[in-house]
């Protein structure tokens, strides 16, 4: 069978640490996953009840390919509560998980062949939905000495994908430096697609969202963060005006619409602040946790994160193959992480990234089990 070019996309490295990692549970190993960004905590319990009465009432079936008009709506208020940015809810689409968004954003907004630029250490994701869609991604290195603050390079790009807060990074842009960016990409005609899925887990200030400085700009976000939802696959976009039409065509036609069910469950999330800001509480304790036993461990190369739930640590004095290191912890100390690899094709050897997402006891446990593992490897 013949295949296409498009396909040889990259694997998501952490996908298959976690594969590696479930094999081991499997065969009756402890594990301690501080590799995927994935939060220890189920759907808020609001979520899952509008869920269950919704069950018993409706039959669940397609919604409209932009979403849930309540849902929509629920969402442009939240923009209101968060940054005081008065949102028409017709500009908000519902999207089967963030990773649909940036479907629907590459294929509305850019044609086979054009370039667009990517940031690394960033989201490994952005690069291969790219490539699968005859684009071609643009490495834009960012540094821990800026704060990996981004500079658009000289390159004629058609768009530009920036993630804050950042993954792995954690960092956040400050609104100055977004505004700087947005309108740099808007002199050049360089469309503009902000990556805000980690907004609502900070713990230097808040979040800025590209929202607050211009309506010609894409905006994705999603509810597994946040709103603890990773596995329910619902996301949302906010697109310019002009752009409603084509992107619901599209969605029609991609995905026809998000999951009935987690919409409904998404609408009980939006009222559950109190839930949330719970679990909020939790990663704030396991940030510090992380900052204070990493580099008792030996793991000292790591700039405090502003957002987020990883830590981005340079480990160069430890290896130069972060692939096998990660093999290595993981079979040695029964830790999973990340190698920087993922994130960063050309430096990524020589870093890691350690998730906090989980519960407070399991990221004491794996501080623990790495500080023992690091020592017996002197």
């Amino acid at each position: 069978m013949r295949i296409s070019n498009r396909g040889d996309v990259d694997p998501f490295i952490v996908m298959d640490v976690m594969e590696q990692a479930r094999r081991l549970e499997q065969a009756g190993r402890s594990i301690i996953h501080m590799e995927v960004g994935q939060p220890g905590t189920p759907a808020p319990e609001a979520a899952r009840a509008a869920l269950a009465e919704a069950m018993e009432r409706d039959a669940l079936g397609y919604t409209v390919a932009l979403g849930l008009p309540e849902l929509r709506q629920g969402i442009a208020k939240l923009y209101a509560d968060w940054y005081g940015v008065d949102l028409d809810p017709e500009r908000v689409v519902i999207t089967a998980g963030s990773s649909a968004a940036f479907v629907l954003t590459f294929a509305a907004l850019f044609d086979a062949g054009e370039v667009v630029g990517v940031t690394e250490p960033g989201y490994p994701s952005y690069r291969q939905i790219l490539k699968s869609l005859s684009l071609s991604p643009y490495p834009i290195p960012t540094h821990a000495a800026d704060r990996h603050v981004p500079k658009l390079p000289k390159a004629d790009l058609a768009g530009l994908i920036v993630a804050s807060p950042a993954n792995p990074t954690g960092t956040m842009l400050s609104k100055d430096d977004l505004g700087a960016l947005i309108a740099e990409c808007q002199a050049k005609g360089t469309a503009f697609i902000s990556d805000e899925i980690y907004h609502g887990v900070q713990y230097e200030g808040r979040a800025v969202s590209a929202l607050e400085l211009s309506d010609d700009v894409y905006v994705i976000n999603s509810f597994s963060k946040y709103f603890s939802m990773t596995g329910w696959r619902l996301g949302w976009m906010v697109v310019p005006e002009s752009h409603i039409r084509r992107i619901e065509r599209l969605a029609q036609n991609m995905f026809i619409c998000a999951p009935h069910a987690a919409q409904i469950a998404a609408l009980g999330a939006l009222g559950a602040r109190d839930e949330t800001e719970a679990m909020l509480a939790v990663y704030r304790e396991n940030r510090r946790l992380m900052l204070e036993g990493l580099p008792k461990a030996g793991f000292d190369k790591i700039a405090p994160p502003d957002g987020a739930f990883y830590i981005y640590a340079d480990v160069s004095d430890l290896t130069q193959d972060s692939l096998a290191f990660a093999a290595e912890i993981l079979e040695g100390a029964g830790v999973a992480v990340t190698p920087g690899l993922d994130f960063d094709p050309v430096r990524g050897h020589t870093t890691l990234r350690f998730s906090y997402a989980r519960s407070t006891a399991d990221i004491a446990e794996g501080l623990d089990r790495l500080t023992r593992f690091m020592a017996g490897r002197d």
